[in-house]
């Protein structure tokens, strides 16, 4: 399956939890103004990569504790991004997804995008809600700004409200 991409790194250690691989999707609709990748924006940026090349390429790596998708906006190509999450948690990885969208907006939105559904089942953690300059934090773990926030996914699609993601450091 093709996806658009800004580009991957193997080797992360700042896009979550572990030592992770990263998937920057290409095209973002919110813009974030000191978005840290404003290279992401425009839709039309960026390269055509392929959904099984990128899974052959994070199934070599034996280091690796889970995979990101980032941005861009995941959410913006959920069919692709879902492919690549369940095919890493098929190989024990887990996977988080950074998202200008909240949770709430998300699962509001999944009578018109049940794309954003699947792609939510198949994700551990989610970091939701727009990067907001004016609340810029370096204390902020894995996080850009204090209004966004660390969800654990497959607890709150059960309770059906966000529920934390507890932090264990």
């Amino acid at each position: 399956m093709k996806i658009r991409l800004a580009g991957t790194v193997n080797d992360s250690i700042v896009d979550g939890k572990g030592f992770r691989y990263t998937v920057f999707t290409q095209g973002c609709p919110h813009r974030c103004e000191g978005c840290h990748n404003p290279e992401t924006h425009d839709f039309a940026g960026g390269y055509d990569g392929d959904t099984e090349e990128i899974i052959a390429e994070f199934s070599k790596n034996i280091l690796l504790s889970g995979i990101t998708l980032s941005g861009g906006e995941p959410f913006c190509q959920a069919e692709a991004c879902c492919e690549l999450a369940k095919r890493a948690k098929k190989i024990g990885l887990n996977v988080w997804a950074y998202t200008g969208y909240t949770f709430e907006q998300l699962t509001d939105g999944f009578g018109a995008h049940p794309e954003w559904k699947s792609l939510l089942e198949n994700v551990d953690v989610l970091a939701d809600g727009r990067f907001v300059l004016a609340l810029r934090s370096l204390e902020c773990k894995w996080r850009g700004s204090t209004n966004q926030r660390l969800i654990d996914v497959k607890a709150s699609l059960a309770a059906g409200k966000a529920i934390d993601f507890q932090l264990d450091d």
